[in-house]
């Protein structure tokens, strides 16, 4: 049986910039067949939908954050999470408390945050990707989850977390929404060059693509200096990391020179604009990377960093941001930074022939909008990027579909019971607290 899906506004990014006014949405099952001004479906048989007064788009891609770590929100505040003493002072230690029964539960309210505020893909990285898959499969969700490596010189912990990235990847070879990647926490820094190259192997034998953070602090760049002669970046370059699919959060002090050899790479910078805030970091230059022909895209990071899951929110931020940087008005168009959640960011993630877009073909992932909700007047006269970056907000979003399937409808969440996630994950977080003073009262667990 088809649908049509019927609305004020149908905004495509699609290759055209096409945008429908008084729009259908033509699907069938998980698929897009068409998307044209209403007049254009009279007389064909499908059951329609009136969305009514409802902005239809593809629906947001989140490209970098770590669900788990809602576990974690209040926990960290005072620490910059983009240095490695800061993120082992305030994550870390937090995490060698976590047992893996406190990750379903925040998971699944990630997953509800990320639904209420209009995102339906996500790029995940972290270990206890056993835990998390379930999740994440329940609710509906589309996601490239990145099995994270975090090494820090333990070999038995890099063979541990070698062979359960393998796993992995091969529990999810025929998963039809979620794709499996590979997390090197940091390349150099807490992954040696022994993990980064069998990292490499995995992701060749899966077609894995690599999911890690860069340039947070300069210290990889420090590291490969002492130790290879040569910037981080170019010693990826040398061992072959860039001839791999490569996502990278933040890149906030990437060298100039390095950023052309970056552009020739399948590589995209995931700009993190609220963590890199938060702690006190330097903007990543955006503009210069646009310009060198960078692949980018928007991550919100983990919400112990951010605390908020809302791209909308995310977007505005960044665009503020960059115009503080650059010290000039809109630096970065508002069609790019939308971009950057719906085609940009499909295309970092291999999905771009998949979602990203609301064009005939793609699947049917998309999010309605309420254009009665404050920013968007006056309706006409105001630019359509402008309104959804600068003016709404993702509380805005009414509706939520993956896959042709309802996760939100009207505002009510259908995947995920929010209330007694939220219930569990407070007693998870309970037992974090207690478990944590019992280890450093035992002597199992330095306090700092």
């Amino acid at each position: 049986m088809k649908t049509l899906l019927l609305a004020d506004v149908a905004l495509t990014m699609d290759g055209r910039g096409a945008i429908h006014y008084d729009a259908g949405v033509l699907l069938e099952g998980t698929h897009i067949l068409a998307v044209a001004p209403r007049a254009q479906f009279d007389g064909v048989e499908a059951k329609r939908v009136a969305l009514g007064r409802r902005l239809l788009m593809p629906g947001l891609i989140n490209a970098h954050t770590h669900t788990p770590m809602t576990l974690f929100r209040g926990l960290a505040e005072g620490y910059s999470l983009l240095t490695l003493e800061g993120w082992f002072e305030g994550i870390r230690l937090w995490e060698l408390a976590m047992t893996p029964d406190m990750v379903p539960p925040a998971v699944s309210v990630s997953c509800a945050e990320m639904i209420r505020t209009g995102t339906t893909c996500f790029a995940d990285q972290y270990f206890y990707m056993d835990r998390i898959a379930p999740a994440v499969r329940a609710s509906g969700m589309r996601a490239a989850l990145a099995y994270g490596v975090v090494e820090l010189g333990d070999a038995n912990a890099r063979d541990w977390a070698l062979r359960a990235t393998a796993g992995f990847l091969e529990s999810l070879s025929d998963d039809p929404r979620l794709a499996g990647w590979i997390g090197p926490h940091a390349l150099f820094v807490d992954n040696q060059l022994t993990t980064i190259q069998a990292e490499l192997a995995l992701a060749d034998e899966y077609a894995a693509g690599l999911h890690i953070h860069l340039a947070t602090s300069g210290e990889e760049d420090a590291y490969c200096l002492q130790h290879y002669g040569t910037t981080a970046v170019q010693q990826m370059k040398r061992i072959g990391m860039l001839d791999r699919r490569l996502i990278a959060a933040h890149c906030l002090t990437i060298p100039d020179e390095d950023l052309a050899t970056l552009a020739a790479a399948p590589f995209t910078a995931v700009i993190a604009p609220s963590a890199c805030m938060r702690a006190g970091k330097p903007a990543a230059p955006l503009k210069r990377m646009l310009a060198e022909g960078i692949g980018v895209a928007l991550g919100t990071d983990n919400v112990t960093a951010n605390n908020s899951y809302d791209l909308f929110k995310e977007m505005q931020i960044l665009g503020k941001l960059m115009s503080y940087r650059e010290g000039v008005p809109n630096p970065i168009p508002a069609r790019t930074i939308v971009e950057m959640v719906t085609t940009r960011a499909a295309s970092a993630l291999g999905l771009g022939s998949e979602t990203g877009s609301l064009e005939a073909g793609k699947r049917a992932d998309l999010i309605a909008i309420d254009l009665d909700a404050p920013g968007f007047a006056p309706h006409r006269a105001q630019d359509i990027y402008t309104a959804l970056v600068y003016a709404v907000s993702g509380m805005s979003v009414t509706d939520v579909m993956v896959d042709g399937r309802w996760l939100m409808r009207d505002g009510r969440l259908l995947t995920v019971d929010y209330r007694a996630a939220c219930e569990r994950l407070d007693a998870a977080h309970e037992a974090l607290v207690a478990r944590r003073q019992r280890l450093v009262t035992d002597g199992e667990l330095m306090e700092v």
